[in-house]
């Protein structure tokens, strides 16, 4: 069965990418997201590992993953599955929990997968406007009533979660690979300078991201590539400026990643922007 998939902006909420998809044999590695992961499953069986249980969410269920927790996804029958992602920064959905409950904070939701009929259409709904795009004003509105609908009915309140401080050793780790992407140091060479031993780093390192150094900094790298794309740049400078091997690398591992090649990224990205009009002088 063929796959397919488009990843775009929100025409009218800044800070909100969508994923409109169909995957069989793609999946998505451990990685985490700076803001929220929530979307229906609209057809087929999505299997993911997600605060350290397995689960499967089949046709009609929400998905809720929280910022930068680490998970993975995959097909959970031969045939895959489809489904609608709304990929909102934190603030905005903080905005729209301060809206409903009165309180600050990122809203937590306890339930990584959720049958709500009612939420679930009007996601949908709103995702369905969102791929329009003739009407920004109503895909606005119509995705922060699903994003409210959401908060009140599954949110287990919500909650300040401040940043919370990583041992000396792994920041100074993170920011050596962070500085390095094109030429990182050794796993020795980061032992060395964190004073640990390489076990120890790579146990210290995955206990406090999620992740072993390596694939933390595979997802730098396809975070920098994003943000090169983002601006108008070809995939193959992108590739060589993020630390790619070459450009077949890059869209190896940016799929993995985002759901989509690097190049199809960028296109709704320059589509996107010639389609905006420029601002009216005066």
């Amino acid at each position: 069965m063929k796959e397919v998939a488009r990843h775009w902006r929100h025409p009218g909420v800044p800070g909100t990418d969508l994923l409109r998809a169909r995957y069989v044999t793609h999946s998505f590695g451990r990685h985490t997201h700076s803001g929220y992961a929530i979307g229906v499953i609209t057809g087929g069986l999505e299997a993911f590992d997600y605060r350290g249980d397995s689960h499967v969410a089949g046709h009609g269920a929400i998905v809720a993953i929280e910022p930068d927790r680490v998970h993975t996804g995959q097909a959970g029958d031969p045939d895959g599955w489809s489904y609608q992602m709304f990929y909102p920064a934190a603030d905005v959905l903080a905005a729209v929990a301060t809206e409903v409950t009165a309180q600050r904070g990122l809203p937590a939701f306890p339930a990584a997968v959720m049958d709500d009929p009612v939420t679930g259409m009007l996601l949908r709904a709103a995702h369905r406007a969102a791929h329009d795009e003739r009407s920004p004003l109503a895909a606005s509105g119509l995705l922060l009533q699903a994003f409210g609908t959401l908060v009140r009915r599954h949110a287990a309140g919500v909650r300040f979660r401040p940043p919370r401080p990583r041992p000396a050793q792994v920041r100074l780790v993170q920011e050596m690979l962070a500085d390095r992407l094109v030429d990182p140091p050794s796993l020795e060479q980061l032992a060395e300078v964190a004073g640990m031993t390489q076990y120890a780093l790579v146990r210290a390192f995955r206990a406090e991201t999620g992740l072993p150094p390596h694939r933390w900094l595979v997802q730098q790298r396809v975070n920098k590539a994003r943000a090169l794309l983002d601006a108008g740049e070809p995939p193959a400078l992108a590739a060589a400026l993020a630390g790619f091997a070459d450009q077949a690398h890059l869209s190896r591992q940016f799929k993995q990643f985002v759901g989509v090649p690097p190049g199809a990224y960028r296109a709704e990205r320059l589509r996107k922007n010639v389609q905006e009009p420029a601002p009216a002088r005066t």
